[in-house]
């Protein structure tokens, strides 16, 4: 039977525990290791990111579309970042509306095979704009965390994987592509996908999905402990590529700070911004550039990705 996250973590304290007394420590009551904390992920790195997919965009049609080469230059810039810094990468091909599709995935040496933790981004915008909130932001933010386990040094438990998918603002392409070439045993051997599309909305929300009840808690209490409160996630909800992973059966999680909905005045009052005006304005047009961008939403959803890759991967 695959054990859930949260069931896991407790066997694996439990394991530790009995492993310590049977190796002869005389001090029942002696403290245990302490596990490393995730690092704080310096939002300065993660707009430095977002500034070279601007530049991208500019410099290949204004865009970063699926099958332009604003994509392909972004997809680029991103698996360099990973090579230099010692991960695996594959590039997985596809087709979509006749042309070709690119995701990124890239794997962290060690870890258990059987016990995957996944984080992912769409690296695709639409036509009209350089796409920056939409999605560079996850995609940066993704990146530095990937960065910042290799920095680290990082050997957690469980094995972690990162993705940068293609066509998802054609439905999820993909993402889809990706679940469906995975067999049967592949895909339970992923413990869980975790979701980022949009997370520096000018206006910002603070929305966790409530798929999977592990997962979901795992972000709520990063929030809760830098005193932020969150709502759940329905503007998005099946509307990304974590439904391509649900759909498989995949438990999934994610954040999210808002798209074409408009913020209330109970939601401007627990979050400030405007209320009467979108989460972004910018949503799929051309003004999405780097200066639709909330540098603290950025920072605080970068470090909650951070938070649930070191937690759920231990």
């Amino acid at each position: 039977m695959k054990l859930s996250v949260s069931v896991r973590a407790a066997t694996a304290g439990a394991v530790a525990t009995v492993t310590l007394l049977a190796g002869g420590t005389s001090s029942a009551g002696a403290a245990p290791a302490p596990r490393a904390a995730a690092p704080d992920i310096p939002v300065a790195n993660v707009k430095a990111h977002l500034a070279q997919l601007q530049s991208i965009a500019a410099a290949n049609g204004g865009n970063r579309a699926h099958g332009r080469p604003g994509y392909q230059a972004s997809l680029t810039y991103v698996k360099s970042k990973l090579d230099a810094a010692g991960y695996t990468t594959r590039i997985q091909q596809f087709t979509a509306s006749g042309r070709t599709g690119y995701n990124l995935i890239a794997d962290w040496p060690g870890g258990d095979p059987d016990r995957v933790v996944m984080a992912g981004a769409h690296l695709d915008g639409v036509s009209y704009g350089p796409g920056i909130n939409d999605n560079g932001s996850g995609s940066a933010a993704v990146l530095e965390t990937a960065l910042a386990v290799a920095r680290a040094a990082h050997r957690p438990a469980g094995h972690l994987r990162f993705a940068w998918w293609g066509a998802e603002e054609l439905g999820m392409v993909g993402s889809r592509y990706y679940v469906n070439q995975l067999s049967l045993m592949d895909r339970s051997r992923i413990d869980g996908y975790l979701n980022f599309d949009m997370i520096g909305s000018p206006n910002p929300g603070y929305f966790v999905y409530d798929d999977d009840p592990a997962i979901e808690k795992t972000f709520k209490d990063y929030f809760a402990g830098i005193g932020v409160p969150t709502e759940i996630e329905t503007e998005g909800d099946g509307r990304s590529d974590h439904a391509s992973f649900k759909n498989a059966g995949i438990p999934v999680g994610g954040l999210f700070t808002g798209a074409s909905r408009t913020k209330t005045a109970a939601q401007a009052a627990k979050w400030g911004g405007t209320a009467g005006r979108a989460f972004d304005r910018c949503y799929h047009s051309s003004c999405d550039t780097t200066a639709n961008i909330d540098d603290t939403a950025l920072d605080r959803n970068s470090d909650a990705i951070a938070h649930a890759v070191w937690e759920l991967s231990r």
